[in-house]
């Protein structure tokens, strides 16, 4: 059986010659935890386990060479980063420029020298760390902006006490779920669930241009009023592109936006802002519309009582394939318990309104 160290750096040798697996293990397994494979695809295989620090990738490989498995690393989020050296036998110009186009931080002749590879693996990861450390701050940095800003937002809107936590916390479930069961794996692939999480902290963002007297009244929405707190997804939407043309767009931002301007899409298209229908509502805006709905019919309101879980779920299973994609509404009935049970820990005081979430 496979197993790591706790301590020791990961190092993922990739390589069709037993030979040079058996070389490479006996370099580096005085310092480093070494996993040696075969293929491509038993590396893809164990990534699926754990992530290394590092890979050390032959190019020329029956079925998936090192080429093609780098592009794939690179394709999907949660091995993005994973700093990537070639090993070849080959001096090729060429071939290493296009190693280096598509990520790979560095090459090794082979037959390698023990010392030059320890001594250029030792240098990357040390960069890594440094890349790590800074990354760090700057996540912190912007999981704080976050927080203040959904925080902003939330006491702004008197009547939405605890939204923001409890839609994050159902989406999580939701997500889970999903991923348990199979369900749009292709969609998610490359997710990275906490990220995921955090940036629906900002799906209510919009509402910063929506006036306080119509986010406090303490009585349901005029057809006018409705349609000025109807502008809150387009407004969030344009709110986080603002921010994603002066930063860059990021995954989190990507995110961010489509919890925000599409959670009030309807899966028959007669949702807001634009009217989107069935598959072509982005997922995060359809697995928001169940978490931000439940929170809104179970939430008591100044004008209205707060419905049971069950009286809930019921009306939530009535609008699938209506306002919400029948397949996830399937996973929420199979997971309404773990619904239940955040909803009764939490116990709201006052949350948001269900004419602003369900109309």
């Amino acid at each position: 059986m496979l197993e790591r160290k706790d301590t020791a750096k990961v190092i993922f040798v990739v390589d069709d010659s037993a030979v040079n697996l058996i070389k490479a293990k006996q370099a580096l397994e005085s310092q480093y935890d070494v996993f040696t494979m075969l293929s491509a695809a038993k590396m893809f295989s164990l990534l699926e386990r754990f992530t290394p620090d590092l890979v050390l990738l032959d190019i020329e490989m029956p079925e998936m060479d090192g080429f093609t498995a780098l592009q794939k690393l690179r394709e999907n989020e949660l091995t993005a980063q994973i700093p990537v050296i070639f090993l070849t036998a080959f001096d090729d110009e060429s071939r290493e420029f296009h190693g280096l186009e598509l990520g790979a931080v560095d090459f090794i002749a082979k037959p390698f020298s023990t010392p030059i590879m320890l001594r250029r693996i030792s240098n990357h990861l040390h960069v890594q760390e440094l890349i790590k450390k800074r990354t760090e701050r700057i996540e912190q940095l912007q999981n704080n902006v976050v927080f203040v800003l959904a925080d902003m937002v939330e006491n702004r809107d008197k009547v939405t006490s605890g939204h923001v936590e409890r839609t994050c916390d159902y989406i999580r479930l939701l997500i889970e779920g999903m991923q348990e069961r199979g369900l749009y794996m292709e969609e998610m692939d490359g997710w990275n669930k906490e990220m995921l999480v955090y940036s629906a902290r900002l799906h209510d963002i919009g509402k910063i241009s929506v006036s306080d007297l119509i986010l406090n009244k303490p009585a349901k929405l005029t057809p006018e009023e409705f349609e000025a707190m109807k502008t809150h997804s387009r407004e969030g939407e344009r709110i986080i592109n603002q921010i994603i043309a002066r930063t860059g767009e990021g995954m989190f931002l990507r995110h961010a936006k489509f919890f925000a301007g599409y959670h009030h899409e309807h899966w028959s298209g007669a949702g807001y802002h634009r009217g989107l229908k069935g598959l072509d509502i982005p997922l995060q805006g359809r697995i928001m519309a169940i978490a931000d709905v439940y929170d809104a019919i179970t939430s008591e309101r100044p004008y209205k009582k707060a419905f049971t879980h069950e009286e809930a779920v019921k009306i939530i299973m009535d609008e699938a394939g209506k306002q919400f994609d029948p397949k996830i509404v399937e996973v929420f009935l199979a997971i309404q318990d773990k619904f239940k049970s955040v909803k009764d820990s939490k116990a709201a005081s006052v949350p948001p309104p269900i004419q602003h979430t369900t109309q």
